[in-house]
C-alpha cells in the first residue's frame, strides 16, 4: 500500500472557497499592510515635527490643512446628493417598473392556480373516480370468477 496518499500535504484543491488566497491577493494584502504603516509613521513624524516648529509655522500648516478638510467636505457633499440622486432612480425603478412586473405575476399564479383547480374538479376527478369504479369492478368479477 502506498502510505504517502496518508500524510501528504494538503493541497489548495481541498481547501474550501474562504481559504485559498492566490498570490496576487497576498501581494495587494502586503502592500496594504505596508501602506498603513507607512502613514502611521508619517503621522508620527508629522506630530513630532510640529511640536518642534514655532507657532506662525504650525499655524500656516493648520490653515493649509484646514482648506485641504474643507474642500474634502465639499467632495463628501457633492457624492451624498450623488448617492441620494440614485437612490431616487432606484427607487422610482422599484415602482415603477418592477412591482407592475410582480403584480402580474401575482396575477398569473392565481389563473393558474384557477385552472388547476378547474383541472381537477372537471378532468381529473372524473377519471379517478371512473378508475375507483373499473377497479372495484375489475375485483368483483374476479371474486365471482365470471370471466374465468
Amino acid at each position: 500500500m502506498n502510505d504517502n496518499s496518508y500524510n501528504s500535504p494538503q493541497s489548495d484543491i481541498d481547501k474550501p472557497e474562504s481559504v485559498k488566497t492566490n498570490p496576487k491577493q497576498q501581494i495587494i494584502v502586503v502592500i496594504v499592510v505596508f501602506l498603513l504603516i507607512a502613514i502611521i509613521v508619517g503621522i508620527v513624524f508629522a506630530v513630532v515635527g510640529l511640536s518642534r516648529m514655532s507657532d506662525s509655522q504650525t499655524g500656516q500648516i493648520r490653515d493649509i490643512f484646514l482648506i485641504f478638510m474643507a474642500v474634502e467636505f465639499l467632495i463628501i457633499g457633492v457624492a451624498l446628493i450623488v448617492m441620494i440622486i440614485q437612490l431616487a432612480a432606484l427607487i422610482n425603478l422599484l415602482q415603477n417598473e418592477v412591482k407592475p412586473i410582480l403584480n402580474a405575476t401575482n396575477e398569473t399564479v392565481s389563473t393558474l392556480k384557477g385552472t388547476t383547480k378547474f383541472l381537477s374538479d372537471n378532468m381529473v376527478e372524473p377519471i379517478i373516480k371512473m378508475n375507483e369504479y373499473l377497479a372495484g369492478f375489475k375485483k368483483l368479477f374476479d371474486t365471482i370468477n365470471i370471466f374465468k
